[in-house]
C-alpha cells in the first residue's frame, strides 16, 4: 500500500513521542524526550514552536480544572507537573516512586475520567533493559495535595521493561498497552467504573528478530480512532499498523523512516494521521537512506480519530 506522507514543517526530534491534536487550539503537541522539550504547531507544521524542559518529557495531556481548559500536564522523568500556560512555570503535583538514576515517565494517555496513566521504562547506564518498570494510575483530581484530597499514584501492572501503547477503546471498557521488548500488545478489560479486571490478554504478537527475516520492528506508541480500531507504530518496523478489536491488521501504513513511534488520529476535521519518529541512536547510514527520521509525519485516513482525553487536574 502507497501511502503519501508529508513532514510537518517543524526542526527533526531526538525522540518524538506523544501526539495529540488540540481540539480548541487547533494545534498538534508532542514532545522530544531525548531533547528534553515540547513541541507545538499548526497542522503543517506552521508557527512551530520549541519549550525547552529541564528533564525528559516522556508524555503529556492537555490539562483542565473544573471545566475549563488549563494548559498540559507533563510527565517529567520521575515527577507529573502541571504547566498552566506555555513556557511558564512547572508545578509539581505527584511523584513516581521510581529512583530516576534508572527508570524514567515514558509513555501516558488520560483515561474518561481524567486520570493520567504512564508507563514507565528501565534505563540501566550498562547492560540491556530488565522487567522492572511499571504501569500507573495518576489521580490528581484532589484540591490539595497535602490533604485529604491528595493526588493518588497507584501501582496498576509490573514487570515491564518499556511500557508503550496506552490506549482506550471507545466506551472505555478496554485498555491497550504494551511492553515493547516483548513485541507483544495486550488488552485489559475494564468495569464500568473504568477500572481493570482480571489479567491482560494477548492482542497481538509481533515476531523478533530471530523469529522472522526481514524484521517487521516491534510495537511502540498507539492511538484509537471512532471505530474502535487500534493504530500501532511498529519501531525499527518502518510502518503502522491499524488492528481490530480482535487484534487482525486491517492495514499496514508503510513510513518513509525506520523507526516511527507514536501516532495520533486528529486535525480540524479528525481525519489527519499524524505519527512521530526517532533519530536518535540511528547509524550514519540508516539516517542517510531515512532522513525524514525524527519529523513528524502527516497523511489522511478515511476514519476519525478519538478526541484527546483530557486530565483533570484539582483546584489548589
Amino acid at each position: 500500500m502507497n501511502t503519501a506522507w508529508t513532514p510537518l514543517a517543524a526542526a527533526p526530534a531526538q525522540l518524538g513521542e506523544s501526539p495529540f491534536w488540540h481540539p480548541l487550539e487547533s494545534r498538534l503537541y508532542w514532545v522530544d524526550i531525548a531533547g528534553r522539550a515540547l513541541w507545538r504547531s499548526g497542522a503543517h507544521g506552521s508557527d512551530a514552536q520549541c519549550w525547552p524542559l529541564p528533564a525528559e518529557p516522556g508524555c503529556i495531556a492537555p490539562a483542565r480544572q473544573g471545566g475549563t481548559p488549563a494548559g498540559l500536564v507533563v510527565a517529567l522523568r520521575d515527577r507529573i507537573c502541571h504547566a498552566p500556560r506555555w513556557g511558564g512555570p512547572l508545578l509539581t503535583l505527584a511523584h513516581l516512586p521510581i529512583d530516576p538514576a534508572t527508570e524514567r515517565a515514558n509513555d501516558g494517555k488520560c483515561d474518561a475520567l481524567g486520570r493520567l496513566w504512564v508507563g514507565t521504562v528501565h534505563e540501566p547506564a550498562q547492560g540491556p533493559r530488565q522487567p522492572v518498570a511499571a504501569l500507573y494510575c495518576i489521580d490528581l483530581r484532589g484540591r490539595d495535595q497535602a490533604g485529604p484530597d491528595a493526588p493518588t499514584v497507584r501501582r496498576m501492572l509490573d514487570g515491564v521493561a518499556t511500557a508503550n501503547g496506552l490506549a482506550w477503546s471507545p466506551d472505555g471498557r478496554t485498555l491497550y498497552w504494551s511492553d515493547t521488548p516483548s513485541h507483544t500488545i495486550r488488552a485489559w478489560d475494564c468495569n464500568a467504573q473504568l477500572e481493570p479486571i482480571g489479567a491482560p490478554r494477548v492482542l497481538h504478537r509481533f515476531a523478533t528478530r530471530d523469529e522472522a527475516v526481514p524484521y517487521g520492528g516491534r510495537p511502540d506508541g498507539a492511538a484509537v480512532d471512532v471505530e474502535g480500531a487500534y493504530w500501532c507504530a511498529l519501531y525499527e518496523g518502518a510502518r503502522v499498523l491499524r488492528l481490530s478489536p480482535r487484534g487482525e491488521v486491517l492495514a499496514e501504513l508503510p513510513t518513509p523512516l525506520s523507526c516511527p513511534t507514536m501516532p495520533c488520529v486528529g486535525g480540524p476535521d479528525g481525519h489527519t494521521l499524524f505519527v512521530t519518529s526517532a533519530r536518535k541512536g540511528r547509524s550514519a547510514d540508516e539516517l542517510a537512506r531515512w532522513p525524514q527520521s525524527g519529523q513528524v509525519l502527516s497523511t489522511r485516513v478515511a476514519v476519525a480519530g478519538l478526541p484527546v482525553a483530557w486530565c483533570e487536574v484539582g483546584q489548589r
